[in-house]
Parts: C-alpha cells; structure tokens; sequence
C-alpha cells in the first residue's frame, strides 16, 4: 500500500500499485476499486485543453449520433415527456444535447473549457448526462456528488465511459493512453458509488451507465 495518497472518489487510504508505462503510473483503490492516476502526473490545463479541441464531434456525423444514441436510447425510455436535462461535459459541439432537444427535452449546457457559465449548476434536473466525461475529471468525488445534488428524486443520471475489467486488460487498453484520462472505473466501482448513494444502478452493454436517485 502507498501511504499519503488517498483514493479521488472515496477518499480510501488502501491505495495500491496497479500499472505503470513509459508515461505515467496508475493507481488502484481497494476499497471502491477506481483505477486512476496520481494528481502530480496530470497535464497541464492548457494541455489539456488542446487534446479535446482535436476531437471532431460533429453534430451532423451519423456514426457519432449512433455512439451517443448508445446513452441517450435508454435514458429517454425513463423519462417523461417534456424533461430537464443538464448536458454536463458539453464539449465544443453538444451533439447529445441537440439529438435530446430534437424529441422533445430542455437541455441545459455545461463544460468547464467550453461553456463555462456555471448557472446550470445552481439548477435542478429531471437527468444529467456525461458522455465520455468521468475519466477527465481531477476530483470525481466532488464533482458526481455536486451532479447528484442537482437530480430531482427519481432523476436519472446517465454516464458513458469505457469500464476496467482486469490488470491484464488494462496493460493493453488504448483508453488509458488519452493524456486526460485520469480516472478509470470499473462495475465494482460503481456498484459502490450507487451502495453509498442509495441509488439504482443499470449497466448497458460495456460502457453505459444509468444511475437513478431515489423517489
């Protein structure tokens, strides 16, 4: 175990050594089971900035529609006509943001580089989306239970994010190689994440998580 150093999301001090390349090392949490990087190996804000403006998520493009439609299927199946959303991790272009306005929902935007107005963030939301957004953020803890506050009872939050499966899996997994992905979770991660949120939880296929607050 690695003292001084405590877990990013539950805060755990039985951290461990989990993997390490010619980059950056990787560490493990046994208590919650986040794989993430340690804060002193991060990119720089403007580093990081520069990685997403390279991502091209056209609104327009067909194949990046269906990758979002992966989250935003069966999160519309839950709910109402008519509801409130908050896109957080908006990016550039809030692709998801405008297929969800497209049937029908008020989508509010958020997105530390890009829409930074924090307004959004004193609201309160019927659901909340983060598509490909967990593995970027520096401090988890704070920032999904600052999106959970905002929920309504009986709100949805809907997250998109490649899971961790084993070591040996995550020796050769391409998603670890992003500069700005710093947290990686597994299904056990978020079973604990819902266990100490009285949430319900749904995984989708390999990288679709849906999250309910209770009623």
């Amino acid at each position: 175990m690695l003292g001084e150093i405590h877990c990013l999301l539950c805060k755990g001090v039985e951290i461990m050594s989990y993997f390490r390349d010619r980059n950056r090392s990787y560490l493990c949490c046994s208590t919650c089971g986040l794989v993430f990087v340690p804060p002193a190996e991060y990119v720089s804000r403007c580093a990081e900035k520069a990685e997403y403006e390279l991502h091209q998520n056209d609104i327009d493009d067909l194949g990046y529609r269906k990758f979002l439609s992966r989250l935003m299927s069966p999160l519309v199946e839950r709910l109402s006509p008519g509801a409130h959303g908050l896109d957080f991790g908006c990016g550039p272009g809030p692709a998801l943001a405008h297929m969800l306005r497209e049937i029908g929902f008020e989508v509010s935007l958020y997105d530390s580089f890009f829409v930074p107005d924090e307004g959004p963030l004193d609201a309160e939301y019927d659901f909340i989306c983060a598509t490909e957004v967990v593995e970027h953020l520096h401090r988890p803890a704070q920032e999904l239970e600052r999106l959970w506050s905002l929920l309504r009872p009986g709100g949805w939050m809907g997250v998109m994010t490649k899971l961790v499966l084993d070591r040996a899996a995550f020796a050769r997994w391409h998603y670890k190689n992003d500069p700005t992905h710093v947290c990686f979770f597994s299904v056990d991660t978020w079973r604990w994440w819902a266990r100490n949120h009285d949430a319900s939880l749904e995984i989708i296929g390999a990288d679709v998580i849906l999250l309910q607050r209770a009623s």
